[in-house]
């Protein structure tokens, strides 16, 4: 039996314990929070709709779900007069989507439409020229740089754009998105040959995402150490953090990240396209 109880909340509040719920991998809890909340005034019914577009995406990216598309939708009707965040989890929703050709993941421009591809990246110019504030800047700036390198293969293109949102970043003191940009441009060290540059972004980035409390992004920087460590000839210290880290991600439901672990220990490198076509990994 299911009670009910009618409470005032402040829908601020609200969004930030759905918000941290999400970091923490908890994506269907934090939906099933969101959807309790009835109003029918206008302004904290669209800003309830757009946090659940925002949980949505976090769900499909770490446990492989397809739900955003269907939320992004409802929110996008709630601000008939548009909204730079819900035209940026469109974008991030639509990034996501190009990832995957014929069912399989591919990085670069192969198999996408080159129309589609430059208009994702002008829609990304825009909401970077257009961003309210520095720390909305920077996230659209981090897609930038992610759309140059995982759909255009354009690997010098992409560094400048992740060091201008971890400026954006420590301008504004936003854990989440320094994490993001460390990781990437920890990524371009790695692959330069520059493992102690690498170590220190990536072992920072480890931080700085545990700090702000995300589980699964947390995760998925420990697998990157655990490259570092196989690349310094540790193998059986790479072996065993890869296993964790493998049994911690499917404990959280995260597939995906689960399947990359025990690919690592196959002696898969995750820092590698899966297609050698020179782009990176997302």
């Amino acid at each position: 039996m299911t009670s009910t109880v009618n409470a005032v909340i402040p829908v601020d509040e609200l969004i930030a314990a759905a918000h941290e719920l999400s970091v923490t991998g908890r994506w269907e809890r934090a939906s099933r929070l969101l959807d309790a909340c009835i109003t029918d005034v206008p302004g904290p019914r669209a800003q309830l709709a757009r946090a659940a577009a925002q949980v949505a995406l976090e769900q499909d990216w770490f446990a492989g779900t397809d739900t955003a598309t269907a939320r992004i939708e409802a929110a996008e009707k709630e601000f008939p007069g548009g909204d730079w965040d819900v035209d940026f989890a469109r974008l991030r929703n639509t990034y996501r989507r190009l990832l995957v050709v014929d069912g399989r993941l591919r990085l670069g421009p192969d198999g996408k439409d080159p129309e589609t591809l430059a208009s994702l990246r002008h829609e990304a110019e825009v909401l970077r020229d257009d961003a309210p504030d520095e720390g909305r800047r920077g996230w659209a700036e981090m897609y930038l740089g992610l759309i140059t390198d995982n759909h255009f293969a354009d690997l010098a293109g992409a560094p400048p754009h992740y060091a201008s949102a971890l400026r954006a970043a420590e301008s504004v003191d936003e854990p989440l998105l320094a994490r993001e940009a460390l990781r990437h441009l920890g990524d371009h060290d790695h692959d330069a040959g520059d493992h102690d540059l690498a170590l220190e972004r990536w072992r920072r980035a480890a931080t700085l995402g545990a700090g702000a409390g995300t589980v699964p992004g947390t995760l998925s920087q420990l697998l990157l150490l655990a490259v570092l460590a196989r690349d310094s000839g540790d193998e059986a210290g790479a072996g065993a953090l890869a296993t964790e880290v493998a049994h911690w991600a499917e404990a959280i439901g995260a597939p995906r990240l689960a399947a990359q672990a025990r690919d690592f220990l196959t002696g898969v490198d995750p820092t590698q396209p899966p297609q050698q076509d020179g782009a990176r990994r997302p």
